[in-house]
């Protein structure tokens, strides 16, 4: 059972929540926490359902009004639906790539940039010679001692 199976009749439901089960009726009515229907239309609520009716009576007690409760669930429910999207999209991601033929290799270039590599290549190295002088050195060669 996972938080999602309508388990739970209204009486239950509403005591969970802390609720009279004619406040439930009525938030059900309004479209604001929407339980499943049995083949009998008696209404069936979930552990979801039970939490986002907390979450109403929180925000109604904070003042939040039923319209502005409306508009938080639905973004949150929106939120959570992206978020589970995205983990899906990931996963999807990391299969294609562990199936994929010449596999890219990521490595960091000099200047901090990301380099794609193929599989079993290397990195090319710089082979430039650069010549360091200490400061003292610099300033005195700068002096016009040339």
């Amino acid at each position: 059972m996972d938080e999602d199976t309508p388990v739970f009749a209204i009486a239950v439901a509403a005591e969970l929540a802390g609720m009279h089960p004619q406040t439930l009726r009525q938030y059900d009515r309004i479209g604001l926490v929407s339980p499943t229907r049995t083949a009998g239309k008696s209404r069936r609520y979930s552990m979801r359902d039970v939490v986002q009716l907390r979450e109403v009576a929180r925000l109604s007690s904070e003042g939040v009004s039923l319209e502005g409760i409306s508009r938080i669930l639905a973004l949150e429910n929106q939120v959570s639906d992206l978020s589970k999207r995205v983990r899906d999209l990931e996963h999807t991601l990391a299969d294609q790539m562990l199936r994929a033929s010449g596999r890219l290799v990521f490595a960091a270039g000099s200047q901090g940039d990301v380099v794609p590599l193929r599989h079993g290549a290397r990195a090319q190295r710089r082979t430039e010679v650069v010549v360091w002088r200490p400061l003292s050195q610099r300033a005195a060669d700068d002096d016009g001692n040339d």
